[in-house]
């Protein structure tokens, strides 16, 4: 199958593809950079909403400071793609991704989350076989009650022992703040947010005592960043999906100042009744979860139904008169769960084709 020609009108393409208007993410990724360092933070994207190092390299030329990544995997192709500063933020078990981590110390300068000396332990001894040094974070539980490690007495410990230990670096903490990203109320959000980042802040405060680097602090999401930013204490944070800027964002997190830059364009295949209609973008195409996708530029057709290959649409009066072969857009409700069903982003400028960049990260589970 031969490549689309670059130039060629975004209607002509054949369907479902995974779209991104570059003027706007563009924009999004110019902005974030924007709010992020006029609080005084730096700024390390998430990667899981692409997975692509063309993206990675535009958020680095904005002033990025590097990436996160949740897996050993994600890391190496970043790598490979010229990112070379890479939080994986997750915890790393067993000796063929230790192995890897190690053998990436060699040509990145990676930085990995332990929750437990267990896991520090093993990293550290990875590194010594091959003769490296990496960096290493506390990952602290803020209220989130999924990993990391409980603060005070516990993180202090951990850390102390990281810090003794051969093949690793001690390089501060993190922690996630995942439970308090849909709370409605600003306020409320905020005092919360400003609570948890407290926790952090006070972790580091017990490590800088006892002698121990923490020169990093790294937190928040993008559906937290605009809150945890204004946090003192806090030196980075993960945010990367506000480049897209979700409707799962925006109307279930309150994320402002973004706008919604990545589409699935698909078909009409089919009309069973004046007010449906039938698009070829069913679940292998774009992932209802967590927030349905808006039907682009219809405001009084939604999506009433997805299955497996076929996205149903119900249609108002004024979106009625769609044929059999005619395309629309849909707005992905949450690009991390659609991004890793395609294996090419298409980016328009002016809906003219401007760049294919295949989805490196996709299917990298290790």
């Amino acid at each position: 199958m031969l490549p689309p020609l670059m130039g060629v009108e975004k209607w002509e393409l054949d369907t479902p593809i995974l779209c991104i208007d570059l003027d706007v993410m563009n924009a999004n990724i110019a902005e974030m950079a924007r709010f992020i360092q006029s609080h005084g933070v730096a700024w390390r994207p998430h990667q899981k909403c692409h997975k692509t190092p063309a993206i990675a390299q535009k958020q680095l030329a904005a002033g990025a400071i590097g990436v996160t990544c949740a897996k050993v995997s994600e890391a190496e192709v970043m790598a490979a793609g010229g990112v070379t500063d890479i939080l994986i933020a997750n915890m790393i078990v067993g000796p063929p991704k230790l192995k890897r981590v190690a053998a990436l110390c060699h040509t990145a300068n990676p930085i990995v989350a332990c929750d437990h000396y267990v896991q520090a332990e093993a990293l550290a001894a990875a590194c010594q076989s091959q003769g490296v040094t990496c960096r290493a974070i506390v990952e602290v539980n803020v209220g989130l009650d999924r990993v990391g490690a409980q603060p005070g007495q516990d993180t202090l410990q951990l850390a102390q022992a990281i810090d003794e230990l051969d093949g690793l670096r001690l390089a501060g903490i993190m922690g996630y703040e995942g439970h308090l990203l849909r709370v409605e109320d600003p306020q409320e959000k905020q005092q919360q947010i400003s609570e948890a980042m407290g926790v952090l802040r006070h972790c580091r405060d017990q490590m800088i005592e006892h002698g121990l680097c923490c020169d990093i602090v790294s937190a928040s999401g993008t559906g937290s960043y605009q809150q945890s930013c204004t946090c003192e204490g806090v030196t980075e944070v993960q945010a990367g999906g506000g480049i897209f800027a979700d409707p799962m964002y925006q109307l279930n997190m309150g994320v402002k100042g973004l706008n919604y830059s990545l589409t699935v364009l698909a078909s009409v295949v089919s009309r069973p009744a004046l007010d449906r209609a039938v698009l070829d973008c069913g679940r292998k195409a774009l992932n209802p979860d967590h927030q349905t996708a808006i039907i682009k530029d219809k405001p009084d057709a939604e999506v009433l139904r997805v299955s497996a290959e076929h996205c149903e649409i119900q249609l108002g009066e004024q979106s009625r008169d769609l044929q059999i072969g005619d395309k629309l857009e849909l707005i992905v409700g949450y690009a991390d769960f659609t991004t890793v069903l395609h294996d090419f982003f298409y980016g328009f400028h002016d809906n003219r084709l401007a760049a294919v960049w295949p989805i490196l990260g996709r299917g990298k589970l290790q």
